[in-house]
């Protein structure tokens, strides 16, 4: 069956929704006519977007303002998700590191495996059984094509979308038949609009134009893919190259490559 259509008692959840692909993902669900949870930490930007989206689409927006990186903050939220009626939740919120490990903070890459897996993995055991209950559901899980290869300079990040992905996948494969979708979203890097020379971050500096995939088209072709039960969606022809070469080029070889690559984006 067909993920959930709107009704007045149900919520999607988008976690991450202060910027990128959560808060396309947001817009969209809106723009389809879904009654939202969106939460991030910056609960002003979550007011913003909750004003526009009840202007622009007439949806109730519920805004929570959680560190998902936080056990105790995240515990609360999946308390309240375990007793909603959820019809999607899409897992978006993550972060990214670059440098050797060796030279990163610890903490913060106890923060990263926190946000982008436990903070996956907890608010999926926390939606799942009310679906798998009304046989209805979506859950949407933001990996990336970096999880599909070892990533030198990356490699909390990496190790972290490798367990998105296969999670997401493997979940698919359990509950296919209860009425529940599962969809892993797994671009490249991603962005709004194209920004000005003058304020190009290195991350944009050094990722040439052709590999950047739009948000709003990311969000919109996620949502199709999740309506269709599709195991994993990969926007934009370079992304879906580079995930099907990646399949099939030596991690021997393909690792110190793209690591030296990674290397300038942690500033070495």
């Amino acid at each position: 069956m067909p993920v959930p259509a709107p009704s007045a008692d149900a919520r999607a959840v988008v976690t991450g929704a202060s910027q990128n692909i959560g808060e396309a993902l947001a817009v969209e669900l809106a723009r389809r006519g879904h009654h939202l949870i969106i939460t991030a930490r910056r609960e002003e930007v979550l007011n913003t977007l909750a004003e526009r989206l009840r202007a622009d689409f007439g949806v109730t927006v519920e805004v929570r303002a959680v560190d998902l990186a936080d056990p105790a903050a995240r515990d609360v939220f999946c308390e309240e998700l375990a007793t909603r009626n959820i019809s999607i939740l899409c897992a978006n919120a993550g972060t990214a590191t670059f440098g050797a490990v060796a030279s990163l903070d610890p903490a913060e890459e106890r923060k990263q495996v926190q946000l982008n897996v436990l903070g996956v993995h907890d608010l999926v055991l926390a939606v799942l059984p009310g679906m798998v209950e009304r046989r209805a559901g979506g859950i949407l899980v933001s990996g990336s094509a970096a999880g599909n290869s070892p990533i030198p300079n990356n490699a909390t990040y990496a190790a972290t979308k490798a367990f998105a992905n296969t999670f997401s996948e493997s979940l698919r494969g359990e509950v296919k038949s209860s009425g529940v979708h599962v969809t892993v979203l797994a671009p490249g890097p991603v962005r709004t609009e194209l920004p000005d020379p003058d304020e190009q971050s290195l991350v944009e500096r050094l990722i040439p134009d052709f590999l950047w995939i739009d948000t709003e088209y990311t969000a919109k072709v996620s949502l199709d893919g999740l309506e269709r039960n599709k195991m994993r969606v990969v926007p934009g022809l370079t992304s879906k190259a580079m995930s099907t070469a990646s399949g099939y080029a030596p991690r021997s070889i393909v690792a110190p490559i793209v690591g030296a690559v990674y290397k300038k984006l942690g500033g070495d």
